[in-house]
């Protein structure tokens, strides 16, 4: 761990002004970005306050960056400020997995969690994820591996992309959602695969699909 110097007041306000910047936009602020919300004379006093921050262990700058400001931890390892959401289990993309349900989950076991880009939790709000078993979404580029970041939601429209529980069979799958009367068509993207078929009142929408985090 480094041991770092105490702060003066006006360094431990840049630095949890950038803190809360990259907290909420997902990007580093420019040197007059701090001037201005932190009320300093110049952009030279900026810099030379990023210079001492930097020499100190508290992050890393290149001066010749706009915006090349990288936060670093107790151990002068870089900080990660993107979101991450928990991955709550698998998802069939073929036949439906009898297991899913994120009802709970939360409060009865530890997760493991996924980054995303800021942009997704200030567009969608609260999200989960969850690892995709199977290929019936290969042409959607949804492959076996892959992770989904999914939008709790109870309705969707005809075309998109949803975690669709099947009540009697307590079965989930991941399937491109159609309401056709009283009847709803769950369609996988694969051309070698036939859709599944259900009543409308034995299913459940659980969530909508808002990003795909590929296996490499």
């Amino acid at each position: 761990m480094i041991i770092r110097k105490k702060l003066s007041s006006r360094r431990q306000r840049i630095l949890n002004f950038i803190q809360e910047f990259i907290q909420e936009e997902g990007i580093p602020p420019t040197v007059r970005d701090i001037q201005k919300a932190c009320d300093v004379s110049s952009t030279s006093v900026v810099d030379y306050n990023l210079r001492l921050l930097n020499r100190d262990g508290y992050l890393n700058r290149r001066p010749d960056v706009a915006r090349g400001i990288e936060l670093l931890d107790n151990e002068g390892q870089p900080v990660s400020n993107s979101p991450r959401v928990p991955i709550v289990g698998s998802i069939a993309a073929g036949l439906p997995l009898p297991v899913f349900s994120t009802e709970g989950a939360a409060s009865t076991r530890e997760f493991d969690s996924i980054e995303v880009p800021p942009e997704l939790t200030r567009r969608h709000g609260e999200l989960y994820a969850l690892a995709v078993k199977g290929t019936s979404m290969i042409d959607a580029l949804i492959d076996d591996g892959d992770i989904v970041i999914i939008q709790p939601a109870q309705q969707a429209a005809n075309g998109e992309m949803v975690v669709a529980w099947l009540k009697d069979e307590e079965e989930a799958t991941l399937k491109k959602y159609y309401l056709e009367g009283d009847t709803v068509r769950l369609q996988p993207a694969n051309s070698q695969m036939e859709p599944i078929y259900c009543s409308a009142s034995n299913l459940e929408v659980k969530g909508k699909v808002v990003s795909v985090i590929r296996k490499f």
